[in-house]
């Protein structure tokens, strides 16, 4: 793991845009979230996945729950 960015409701979307910056120049392929909601604050989730997934070219992961 290389860093842990916690998004603040006073500073929104201060931790998503320096997540963005992060992974481009380190050219980051992946990232994992514990799940969608953690990006909730930013917006809709999928939505906010989407604009992720398209401006870095990263995947958004997430562990599968087992039934």
């Amino acid at each position: 793991m290389g860093s842990v960015y916690v998004e603040d409701p006073d500073t929104s979307p201060a931790a998503f845009e320096a997540l963005v910056a992060s992974v481009n120049r380190y050219e980051i392929t992946a990232v994992v979230l514990p799940s969608l909601w953690h990006l909730a604050l930013v917006g809709d989730p999928a939505e906010t996945r989407g604009r992720f997934e398209r401006v870095t070219g990263a995947r958004i992961m997430l562990p599968e729950v087992a039934p």
